[in-house]
């Protein structure tokens, strides 16, 4: 009965684990350093960040806000997480965001996943001298385009609509201050004992 409710256990086991391609079955370590080295470029972004904000609504509405960037790195630098909250009074709805950036090494391509009102997408970003460019497609030939630049303790980033042939149409900007380091996402984690 034992033998075979050990049996039962194991073969569960195995049909609930996900296929892995024969490539996965080599030595994890060289993709595991390439991730690593390619999010070494965004280190200066580790920390806590806060100032002003704004966005236009569809109708041109403005709403200002403060708005906070907390940063970090997990899987031991092979990932980065970034959560970002705004805050703000009156018929403003807080904001409330959660992104993760990769690296792939072997297409040596960036790519965020962002988590955001409701929706979840993933997103080609781009590293420039100064920051990054990440776009959201927003229908046919048009795109949301942010543009991050920092420098000296300050990240500056601004939101535009851009559709083929028309000028760009700026809905957002933050400039935030580095407050200093933060222990966030490690902090806390569940230890083995």
């Amino acid at each position: 009965m034992l033998r075979s409710l050990a049996m039962l256990s194991f073969l569960l086991s195995a049909l609930c684990l996900p296929a892995w391609p024969a490539s996965a079955q080599a030595d994890p370590a060289p993709l595991i350093a390439a991730q690593k080295q390619g999010l070494a470029a965004l280190a200066y972004l580790d920390g806590e960040w806060r100032g002003a904000a704004w966005y236009r609504d569809q109708t041109g509405k403005r709403y200002d806000m403060i708005h906070t960037e907390r940063v970090g790195q997990m899987l031991d630098g092979a990932i980065k997480v970034i959560e970002g909250r705004s805050y703000g009074g009156g018929d403003f709805d807080p904001f409330n965001a959660f992104a993760i950036i990769s690296f792939d090494g072997s297409r040596k391509a960036y790519g965020m996943r962002s988590y955001a009102m409701g929706r979840v997408g993933d997103f080609p970003l781009t590293l420039t001298e100064d920051g990054f460019t990440w776009t959201i497609p927003a229908g046919p030939k048009a795109v949301i385009r942010y543009t991050a630049v920092i420098k000296n303790g300050e990240w500056r980033e601004t939101g535009d609509y851009v559709a083929e042939g028309q000028n760009a149409v700026p809905f957002f900007e933050m400039t935030l201050k580095r407050l200093g380091p933060s222990s966030w996402p490690d902090a806390g984690a569940v230890g083995p004992q």
